[in-house]
């Protein structure tokens, strides 16, 4: 089958996007979407990390580190019952092409939080000159080696091979990325089979509102881009939570009154501080995916990392609020384990392990 254009237009902005959010350091009731046989997660008694308590008269801040601690705690735990009880240790392989900094950055950071979960992890380094052929049959090999149970290819490839060709001959099974037409397909569909992943972004954001008790079914939710990354998926997961959910985009009229409206605004549209206070409706919460740069000559580098959402200014009309830093950013490696671990499960013919809790 070939590479559909959505998941080709997805995966090619994919560095971009989770290598920005790794730097700044994945359910079902009645016919919604992924599955009626997809269970609600429990809320854990431990381990959930909740609100930080704000400043006076500002929001409370939703610390994504934390609650990705806690995210990596849930998981070695899950992993330490399946070496217990099947002798299975979870795999995760990461491809990397080149010597960019900032992607082998992030495969490090990969690399760094498997180990913490206690996963087996594989890397396959190759310089500017590796073929296509050379590529596919790593996939292959990494396809067939039982050890392996997700395969990530790092992008962005060299010009002179066909991304699309190599991220589609990674088995959907081993499909950690949670892109592959199969995956997005069941997730969208409302009954039927649940995906196997889900996008890391999108589902690290449902994890922020749930372990921040922050509650979805019945709300006004705007989400604030429309990409295949981060925009689409985050609106179909919240949707099936019972939001009510807007997209809006570059041609949406009026933008601050249709975010005006909202109860939850996630904001995924990449321009620094472009969501200000008077958009927010009081108390609203504010889930800010953005990663952007601004200048700052106080700062030796020269510039500082920021938002969607003038953050200075919207936390203090916001009821709760990701920083950038430390917001969303430190969840997409934590959802890229989860991910890695709910294929092993399927691998031993077990359910997976939910994104959605019961409410």
């Amino acid at each position: 089958m070939k590479l559909s254009a959505v998941r080709r237009l997805a995966l090619a902005g994919s560095l971009s996007a989770s290598v920005a959010l790794g730097l700044q350091l994945q359910h079902g009731r009645d016919a919604r979407p992924f599955g009626a046989s997809v269970a609600f997660a429990q809320p854990r008694a431990a381990g959930v990390a909740m609100l930080a308590s704000p400043a006076e008269g500002r929001a409370r801040l939703i610390d994504g580190k934390a609650i990705a601690a806690a995210v990596r705690r849930d998981i070695k735990a899950s992993s330490d019952e399946l070496k217990a009880a099947h002798g299975t240790t979870p795999g995760l392989a990461v491809v990397l092409v080149g010597n960019r900094t900032d992607s082998a950055t992030y495969v490090r950071m990969k690399k760094k939080a498997a180990a913490e979960v206690g996963f087996y992890s594989v890397d396959r380094n190759f310089d500017e000159t590796v073929t296509q052929e050379q590529l596919l049959a790593t996939v292959e090999e990494l396809n067939a080696d039982p050890r392996i149970h997700g395969i990530l290819v790092q992008l962005p490839l060299p010009r002179h091979i066909d991304e699309a060709a190599v991220l589609e001959s990674i088995a959907v099974a081993k499909d950690v990325d949670g892109f592959s037409a199969e995956n997005i397909g069941r997730m969208c569909l409302r009954g039927g089979e649940p995906p196997l992943a889900l996008p890391c972004t999108p589902a690290g954001c449902v994890e922020l509102l749930q372990r921040s008790e922050i509650q979805v079914a019945g709300k006004e939710v705007v989400v604030l881009g429309r990409s295949n990354i981060v925009g689409m998926p985050v609106a179909h997961l919240l949707q099936s939570m019972d939001a009510t959910v807007t997209v809006c985009h570059s041609r949406t009229a009026d933008l601050p009154a249709q975010v005006r409206r909202a109860d939850i605004v996630v904001a995924a549209i990449g321009r620094a501080e472009l969501v200000k206070a008077d958009w927010i409706k009081p108390g609203a919460v504010v889930i800010d995916v953005g990663v952007n740069s601004k200048p700052a000559p106080e700062d030796k580098r020269g510039y500082k990392l920021c938002g969607d959402v003038d953050f200075d200014q919207v936390s203090l009309v916001a009821g709760a609020i990701t920083p950038v830093p430390g917001g969303v950013g430190p969840m997409t490696i934590a959802m890229l384990l989860k991910n890695t671990l709910n294929l092993t499960r399927h691998s031993l013919g077990l359910p997976r392990i939910p994104l959605r809790r019961q409410q």
